[in-house]
């Protein structure tokens, strides 16, 4: 594999410059795999085995869950120099996947081999590096899990809308992929926003007018 990759992968996952640089390029030529995909490709499927251990150059990777009418549950998105968890989980617990993974824009990424991975786990360094990314994402996902279950909708909305700017490029689909939900119920929702000046939707985007609103909102409070 080429020095360059090596170079990106220390850059962005530290932890590596403890194993011994024999072993990580050794690990790096045999059991690792440079890949660019573009936006939509599927990395891995929901129930299938683990074939590898993605690490994101660039780009960034959706994991999502999928139910048999069709609906996705985004659980979280795999950034440059971050881990999946899912992945983690099911190597080491030798169990099938339990969401998949797909391109949510370009992206690069180096896929360890199952063997490769387990290769890298046998260091302490390494081992505790992703276990201690796998306890900060068991807590998004609880936060997740208490958000659907006890949050309204329209309180989740108000709340993804925030933190990204004026200007949000996305589409309803997106959105409801995110929430869990069906894009019906996400245009009706952001139409009512609309009606009371909190947004202005176009084609593919959403103007925030009223961030203080929508943030009452997010918080389950009326707005003033």
């Amino acid at each position: 594999m080429a020095e360059s990759i090596d170079q990106r992968l220390l850059a962005l996952y530290p932890s590596l410059l403890t194993i011994d640089e024999s072993e990580r390029r050794h690990v790096l030529a045999g059991e690792a795999q440079a890949l660019s995909v573009p936006a939509g490709a599927l990395l891995f499927d929901e129930g299938q085995p683990c074939r590898g251990f993605p690490m994101v150059l660039s780009g960034s990777v959706r994991v999502a869950r999928g139910s048999p009418q069709g609906r996705r549950l985004e659980l979280y998105r795999v950034s440059a120099g971050e881990l999946c968890v899912v992945s983690t989980a099911c190597l080491f617990g030798q169990t099938a996947l339990t969401a998949y993974g797909e391109a949510a824009e370009s992206t690069e990424l180096v896929v360890l081999s199952p063997a490769g991975f387990a290769r890298w786990s046998a260091h302490e360094a390494f081992r505790r590096y992703v276990f201690g990314v796998f306890a900060g994402r068991l807590s998004d996902l609880m936060a997740l899990a208490e958000a659907v279950a006890f949050q309204r909708l329209d309180q989740r909305l108000a709340h993804a809308l925030l933190g990204h700017g004026e200007v949000l490029r996305c589409t309803h689909q997106s959105l409801a992929d995110e929430l869990g939900t069906v894009r019906e119920i996400v245009t009706r929702l952001l139409k009512r926003f609309e009606r009371a000046g909190w947004v202005q939707l176009a084609r593919e985007r959403v103007q925030i007018l009223d961030a203080a609103a929508l943030r009452q909102v997010a918080a389950g409070q009326p707005p003033a």
